[in-house]
């Protein structure tokens, strides 16, 4: 029997205990309890016991080992007076009694005779072994036939549960409790419930049992019923069993089947906790079933339609919806209409006149929007979707608003290489290109011109409406000058200008603001040059002669050459000496970033310089 308030039985000093021979009273009932044991197995009662009917005889002949009736006497602190009918009467140490509460004077009930005088003339009685002797052959036969015996719980210890089995006290480990663990063992206290008897100690009188190995064979049992009749598609009750990140398994009633975190709903799902719980009873479809593995797929979902069904007629094109933010790619945003019904907004759907980098700029997830059904397609389930088209398209009247030739104000927004993004409105650029920013200057970059940033003054060009395009100018703000430069720098018209770059043809040189000509390597005024940068630098200021003019190509020749022609030889001599030939590495390519050499009409190498008469 089970009593975690005493320890295991040991035997006492023979001094201390006064015992005969070396031998003490303690290690003798031990021998006896042996014996007894022994009778009980061939008999199925205590050894030399003779359970008289009803107990309620008078015993005329009393031996040690004997069941006998007695009545309580007397209940003290440590011990109750029990009267059996013998000359004197017995003791039994309290700690026997389970329900102390309840002991009155006048109890009856079965006692074990252990010893008929102790060292105070009274006799040694035990409840406990007079219970347990009593079920012993019940006990015993439940064991060893592997039958389901009733007990009560009837209170927790360490490691397990105590339950009253037939009048004694068995352990009942927190291992054979369930197939689970139980999370809270109060919840079973004061419960009867179904045993087997796995373990018996017939000395110390000890008694295990299992609730886990009743558990498990019912299951069993039911597992053989179901595998019998289970089939796909049938729809099944079950309990929510274990819950992992990748589904839920379900105890259909003997069996568990896998409840994937992707048939659990049409809709996203961020963990299978998200739709079921522990514990939780679900109707579910079987979807797969393999007999052999025993392994059982298993459908929440497709118990309803799926939501794909009528899509078109629930979601015609152009139809002004909201839906729910629910994933946001580098290519767009996905919007959850219903559950299981998502569309995607492009990023090039997201703004009339913005450039989205990212939907992150423009959405969140989780965010509610209104969004335009562009497309449906039911066979591939996709659906487009337009932000942007929320709202009117600034485009259609773009150019009502700004017809070519208007003349206003805007902002650099961004430079390229090859022109400035000038926004003339909220979300709307033109491209002032670098061809349309001087009418005499060639310009390389815009950063010559303008910065990011800058407010300038623009004229609208042209709007290509289709595209989403609006060319302006700079230049085209003033009248072309060409007539007047074309005057201004006849041939033959002398002038000094800056050179502003050199390049393996020739030289750049600016002869006054904004108005720039072009020097060919050949027209520099030494007969041995292979580059400028052999005798010239770039800022340095040189003489020069006009020697051809185009005014419809935009470009003005100029000469070194011919200026000295027209030169006493003291001058040249001067300007030679201040123009010393330099060692320098020639570059192996051209250093030409533009087209400037292709510009100009080379046969001027070849224009005939006449002397001046001296």
């Amino acid at each position: 029997m089970i009593d975690e308030s005493r320890g295991p039985a040991r035997t006492e000093n023979t001094q201390a205990r006064g015992g005969v021979g070396g031998r003490s009273p303690a290690y003798a009932l031990f021998e006896q309890l042996d014996a007894e044991a022994a009778a009980i197995e061939a008999t199925g009662r205590a050894a030399g016991a003779t359970l008289i009917p009803g107990y309620e005889e008078t015993i005329s002949t009393f031996e040690e080992g004997q069941i006998v009736r007695g009545t309580v006497t007397d209940i003290r602190e440590n011990e109750v007076i029990v009267d059996v009918g013998f000359k004197s009467e017995g003791t039994i140490p309290i700690a026997e009694f389970r329900n102390i509460d309840q002991l009155a004077v006048g109890n009856q009930f079965d006692v074990y005779l252990e010893k008929l005088e102790n060292q105070d003339g009274l006799v040694v009685l035990s409840k406990e072994k007079a219970d347990f002797f009593k079920v012993w052959g019940q006990i015993k036969d439940a064991h060893d036939n592997n039958q389901i015996v009733q007990g009560r719980v009837k209170r927790r210890i360490k490691g397990g549960l105590v339950v009253d089995l037939l009048g004694v006290d068995a352990f009942l480990p927190g291992s054979q409790i369930a197939l689970r663990q139980v999370p809270n063992l109060d919840d079973l206290l004061y419960q009867t419930l179904d045993f087997k008897i796995i373990k018996i100690n017939k000395r110390r009188r000890n008694i295990v049992v299992s609730r886990r190995v009743v558990l498990e064979e019912k299951r069993e049992e039911l597992k053989r019923g179901l595998m019998g009749e289970l089939e796909p598609g049938q729809v099944r009750e079950g309990v929510v069993k274990n819950i992992t990140d990748f589904g839920a398994f379900v105890d259909l009633g003997g069996v568990d089947g896998l409840l994937h975190l992707t048939d659990m709903t049409w809709g996203r799902v961020g963990h299978p906790s998200d739709v079921v719980q522990i514990g939780q009873k679900i109707n579910v479809k079987v979807l797969d079933f393999d007999r052999e593995k025993e392994k059982i797929s298993l459908g929440l979902k497709q118990l309803t339609p799926h939501p794909w069904e009528g899509v078109n007629d629930r979601y015609p094109m152009g139809t002004r919806l909201k839906g729910r933010v629910v994933s946001i790619t580098d290519y767009g945003a996905f919007v959850e209409l219903e559950k299981g019904v998502e569309g995607l907004i492009h990023i090039s759907e997201m703004s009339w006149t913005k450039h989205v980098k990212h939907p992150s700029k423009i959405l969140s997830v989780g965010q509610e929007i209104e969004a335009v059904v562009l497309k449906v397609d039911k066979d591939n389930q996709k659906i487009s979707l337009g932000l942007k088209q929320t709202e009117p398209d600034p485009w259609t009247t773009i150019e009502r608003r700004y017809p070519p030739g208007t003349r206003l104000k805007g902002i650099v927004r961004n430079l390229t290489n090859f022109g400035a993004f000038v926004e003339i409105e909220e979300g709307i650029d033109g491209l002032l290109h670098i061809s349309d920013m001087s009418w005499a200057k060639r310009v390389r970059h815009p950063s010559e011109v303008v910065k990011k940033g800058d407010l300038v003054d623009v004229i609208v060009l042209e709007i290509n409406q289709d595209k989403k395009r609006i060319s302006l100018g700079m230049k085209q703000l003033s009248d072309n000058p060409w007539d007047r430069l074309a005057v201004e720098f006849a041939p033959d018209t002398e002038v000094h200008g800056k050179i502003t770059r050199i390049l393996d043809r020739g030289a750049v040189v600016e002869v006054r603001h904004d108005v720039e000509g072009f020097v060919p390597v050949g027209q520099m005024g030494m007969d041995d040059i292979i580059h400028p940068e052999q005798y010239y630098q770039v800022s340095e200021e040189i003489p020069l002669r006009v020697i051809k003019v185009d005014p419809k190509n935009k470009r003005i020749v100029l000469s070194v050459s011919a200026y000295l022609a027209t030169r006493t030889d003291d001058e040249v001599q001067e300007f030679l000496g201040r123009h010393p030939k330099r060692d320098i590495v020639l570059p192996t390519t051209p250093s030409s970033d533009g087209d400037d050499v292709d510009d100009v009409d080379l046969a001027v190498d070849d224009v005939s310089i006449e002397p001046v008469d001296e």
